[in-house]
């Protein structure tokens, strides 16, 4: 069995100043997450990666897309008209144990035994599953009770389970804002309760969850759209309506402050980056025809930095190993971080 190490999270609140860092600087990969150099001490945003792709049903590449949006993270420029300097209350990456990528490779080979007939695996790969979202939930907790604002990189959206436990553990009547074509309320796909396809199936048990709004829906089994249906505590906002507001002239504007309506007074963001439109994003796991425009996230982005809603916390999920993909990826991610922002004590 592989050992899953616990992550070295800093103890103790963030020791960060910003005095002497330059966000206009050249920078490069090494230069860290945003190219600022810091120190996880330093830092208010932590991210862990976490390349995990296991029970992915369509393309591969995931597991490095986690670190295709930290390199390519020093490209961005710093300053965001509308949410002023995010990058002052400190960003840092964790270092992911080279176990996890092994549990990855481990699992998925039990998967495609699975996939072969071999019925027999099922609870291996679901006890893995397990252990890595009990692995994430220590490491979130940790960072949620030293004064850190956690950002998980999958992956397969399968890691956010982990997040969701700790979170809600430490915030109960938590919402999850879910960007994503799919659903992911599927009770066990191909008989895996830990499937990426479950994820938000495994959300909905937590005492702690009080609702989750999902945005972006076009790619819906029947058992799903069923439950969406009978669930009072999920919202749906289903591509085929923010594509209407499009049409009939309400623009986007219109739904993302219905969107925003709906949520409690703390949520986690869980992005699954093929819910938006697949030009952003064209090397994720699954893409889907249709989806939201960088606009219109932009759009929602701006009316939660605004809105009185607490973030407290993010994952980004599914992200292909490219550049691009890594680059599109990140600028949401720092836009995400900017509206948390508005909610955090002075830097």
């Amino acid at each position: 069995m592989i050992d899953l190490p616990a992550v070295d999270v800093p103890s103790g609140p963030p020791s960060r100043s910003d005095s002497g860092l330059d966000p206009d600087a050249a920078t490069g990969p090494e230069t860290g997450l945003f190219g600022l150099g810091m120190a996880p001490e330093e830092a208010r945003f932590l991210a862990l990666p976490v390349p995990y792709q296991a029970t992915v049903s369509s393309r591969r590449g995931t597991i490095d897309g986690p670190q295709a949006l930290i390199d390519a993270s020093c490209q961005l420029d710093l300053w965001d008209f509308v949410l002023g300097e995010p990058w002052r209350h400190g960003f840092a990456a964790l270092d992911a144990p080279d176990a996890i990528r092994e549990l990855s490779e481990e699992t998925a080979r039990l998967v495609a035994r699975l996939r072969a007939g071999d019925a027999g695996v099922r609870e291996d790969v679901d006890r893995a599953g397990d252990r890595l979202a009990a692995w994430l939930a220590d490491a979130v907790g940790r960072m949620l009770d030293r004064g850190r604002f956690p950002l998980v990189l999958g992956g397969e959206h399968g890691v956010s389970r982990g997040a969701f436990v700790a979170a809600a553990a430490r915030h109960p009547g938590l919402g999850i804002l879910q960007i994503d074509a799919h659903a992911d309320l599927r009770h066990a796909f191909e008989g895996l309760r830990s499937s990426h396809a479950s994820v938000m199936r495994r959300a909905l048990e937590l005492d702690g969850v009080s609702r989750i709004v999902q945005v972006g829906l076009r790619d819906v089994g029947r058992e799903e759209a069923r439950m969406i249906e009978a669930e009072e505590r999920i919202v749906a906002f289903p591509d085929h309506r923010l594509a209407a507001a499009r049409l009939d002239g309400r623009g986007f504007s219109s739904v993302a402050e219905s969107i925003v309506a709906t949520l409690p007074e703390r949520i986690w963001v869980s992005i699954d980056v093929d819910g938006l439109d697949p030009s952003l994003c064209p090397g994720t796991g699954t893409p889907v025809p249709g989806g939201l425009r960088w606009d219109e996230i932009n759009c929602l982005v701006d009316l939660l930095a605004h809105s009185g809603v607490t973030l407290v916390g993010v994952d980004i999920v599914e992200i292909g190993p490219s550049f691009w993909d890594g680059l599109v990826a990140a600028r949401l991610l720092y836009r995400f971080c900017g509206a948390a922002a508005a909610a955090l004590d002075p830097h």
